[in-house]
């Protein structure tokens, strides 16, 4: 290799270094003059990512959190009935994990059946502020309006006849994240499962009467009811009429007075109007002339408050049948000294 080449090679390798350094001076002559640009890109990216957070990643986590909240019904009181309006109290307990401290102002929500399509409001209701914390009371009692007669039917119809029943409040409200002054809209949407009366299987009739001779208003047989409420309602029902059913065939009416059911069981009285001459044959056949024992259907004829029709309950009443046996025997022993023996 000549000297020509060592020194063409050298030369090529120092020009690089001074291109090198020329490139980072013009870099910084450019940096000195235009700061102010790269000064503003930076805080327009820092704005940027505050508002996305603010305006899309909050939200979304206040919805979420919101979601996932559970609210409990502890009491349902339905009282003050007329056929257009009642007075609903409701007990409950709202829990979160409570790691967003927020507040959701009050909002007015509907509560429908949530097996039913539609999302049919039986009831709207007004809700009260509420925290963001672990556990909190809320409860609330207001005057309701019947608006869908039929929806609160319907309600009433399917809390009687099944062992539970799906209901889901569901409402449009704002949540205020602590420390944010923006409030954020949010859809409140709960479901929650309430035990219903299920037929009000395990009903028991006892200690009855039974009179030859009706008395002033033509009854001629009472007892003690026993009525099972498994849920967490309590129902100002009213004075209440069932058909009494034998064999299929309507024996008379069975009276309950003032019904007032209570969560646990209800011991109430009755009293009823019945046609002894079926009793009496039924008496003679087995198995009740062996035990004493018939069974009975009663199925729901009319509902009244203060003499006024309450037609949500006499169509939920009148919707099914529970049957339950009274040892006819004992009563006609102990009240008319009357005892059955099987003649075959």
């Amino acid at each position: 290799m000549s000297k020509h080449d060592i020194s063409h090679s050298e030369n090529a390798v120092g020009g690089g270094a001074a291109y090198g350094g020329g490139k980072r001076k013009t870099c910084m002559r450019h940096c000195a003059r235009f700061w102010w640009l790269y000064l503003i890109g930076s805080v327009a990216g820092i704005l940027l990512v505050v508002l996305l957070i603010i305006f899309v990643a909050v939200p979304k986590i206040a919805q979420k959190k919101l979601d996932d909240a559970e609210l409990t019904v502890d009491g349902i009181i339905v009282s003050q009935t007329t056929p257009t309006s009642y007075n609903m109290a409701i007990n409950s307990t709202l829990r979160s994990d409570g790691s967003v401290k927020a507040t959701i102002e009050g909002f007015d929500g509907k509560m429908f059946l949530t097996d039913l399509p539609g999302e049919v409001a039986f009831v709207n209701l007004t809700f009260p502020e509420t925290k963001s914390v672990k556990l909190q009371t809320v409860n609330i009692s207001q005057p309701i309006q019947i608006d869908d007669m039929p929806a609160f039917t319907t309600f009433n119809t399917w809390l009687q006849n099944n062992e539970s029943v799906r209901v889901t409040v569901k409402g449009d409200t704002h949540i205020k994240v602590n420390g944010i002054a923006r409030r954020y809209g949010v859809t409140f949407k709960n479901t929650m499962t309430l035990k219903g009366l299920n037929g009000f299987k395990g009903l028991n009739v006892t200690d009855n009467t039974i009179s030859l001779t009706p008395d002033a208003r033509g009854d001629n047989f009472k007892g003690h009811v026993s009525i099972p409420n498994p849920s967490v309602l309590t129902l100002e029902i009213g004075n209440a009429s069932f058909a009494n059913l034998l064999d299929g065939q309507d024996i008379g009416t069975v009276y309950l007075d003032n019904l007032l059911l209570h969560p646990g069981i209800n011991n109430v009285t009755m009293r009823a109007n019945i046609s002894q001459a079926p009793v009496l044959a039924a008496m003679q056949k087995k198995p009740a002339c062996e035990n004493g024992i018939i069974p009975f259907s009663l199925r729901g004829k009319n509902v009244t408050s203060n003499g006024q029709r309450l037609s949500y309950f006499s169509d939920a009443l009148s919707s099914g049948e529970v049957v339950t046996d009274i040892n006819i025997g004992e009563s006609l022993k102990r009240s008319l000294n009357i005892t059955f023996t099987c003649t075959s």
